[in-house]
């Protein structure tokens, strides 16, 4: 009998097409940043093309669409009319405050004269920083952090953002663009993998919003571990109350799937991590388990500049199709 290898898989992009629900919440909830601003109306909707937000993300460092969604909506300030403020608190009360005094019909007019907006402002000033951002992107849903409360409000809908987080709502009560997800892949192919091999998944998802999904489409059965970033959390809070250390161990830090590795161990003869994102690649590159990292391009706009961005950041393999991605983990050996 051949050895089963292990196969870990990113979740976004690589199982679940993310175009309509994170990857659009990014673009919506940006907008709704600056409702009450002079000009808001004025806006273009959607502020930018999925394609233009792309070039930001496989940039990488930016694996959490939350500090996606942050990184965006300070370069977007930028082109915008903000006032002078004093933070001695952050949440809603400086939003208001400050947005009611801003104008944004100059951010208006760049957004609707470029036709990449967002990647001209990335590649001119990426990771400057805007003061206005970090007191109204600290803290969590609930406590200050006004950015990820509209990104959540927006991804999870009504219902969903009453029942995770047992609060009403500020700016959105619609249907959840959770509901928005589809699967990039037939079931039938993890039917086939997990007969032949170990399945998992070390996905920077909450666990609830990793388990809509699962569910959802039934998946969950072909899978011996899920991880998510309610893991990473834990084990941060762990080290932090036992060593006294603040580490994180979000991708790129190669903790999640050295978790799997090691929860399996001694079952799998490779051990293989499937992402489409940089970060992932770097997971795979730095893990202890000797990950060999298989980049996907199945739902990126720009296949070319991943691909570029994903053997940059350390893959063995890239894969257009999950039929390219079968061969290469029953082939069960390194480029």
């Amino acid at each position: 009998m051949k050895p089963k290898h292990l196969i870990v898989f990113d979740m976004d992009g690589v199982i679940v097409d993310v175009s309509a629900s994170y990857r659009d919440v990014v673009r919506h909830a940006a907008r709704l940043f600056f409702r009450g601003a002079t000009a808001w109306e004025a806006l273009p909707d959607p502020l930018f093309s999925l394609a233009d937000l792309a070039v930001v993300k496989q940039s990488g460092g930016l694996n959490n669409d939350w500090d996606l969604c942050a990184e965006v909506i300070g370069l977007l300030i930028g082109r915008a009319d903000v006032p002078a403020f004093t933070a001695s608190a952050g949440g809603w009360e400086l939003w208001a405050d400050v947005m009611t005094r801003s104008h944004v019909g100059r951010l208006a007019d760049f957004l609707k004269t470029n036709e990449r907006p967002l990647t001209t402002l990335w590649r001119a000033h990426k990771k400057n920083g805007v003061p206005f951002i970090s007191p109204l992107y600290t803290g969590d849903v609930g406590s200050g952090n006004i950015i990820k409360q509209i990104f959540q409000e927006i991804y999870l809908g009504r219902d969903l953002f009453v029942s995770t987080y047992q609060m009403t709502p500020r700016l959105y009560r619609s249907d959840g663009f959770i509901h928005k997800e589809t699967l990039l892949v037939d079931p039938k192919i993890f039917a086939d993998l997990s007969r032949r091999h170990i399945l998992a998944i070390a996905t920077g998802r909450p666990a609830n919003e990793a388990d809509f999904p699962l569910d959802h489409f039934d998946i969950r059965k072909y899978f011996a571990r899920v991880l998510t970033l309610d893991d990473c959390l834990a084990e941060e809070r762990r080290i932090k109350q036992e060593e006294g250390r603040d580490l994180s161990l979000s991708k790129p830090h190669p903790f999640m799937i050295d978790a799997v590795a090691a929860a399996l161990q001694g079952q799998e003869a490779r051990c293989y991590y499937v992402g489409d994102m940089p970060d992932d690649m770097e997971a795979a590159a730095g893990s202890a388990a000797g990950f060999i990292g298989v980049g996907i391009t199945i739902s990126a706009p720009d296949k070319a500049d991943l691909r570029q961005r994903l053997m940059a950041a350390g893959a063995e393999h890239i894969v257009e199709s999950w039929a390219e991605l079968r061969a290469v983990i029953e082939r069960g050996r390194r480029r």
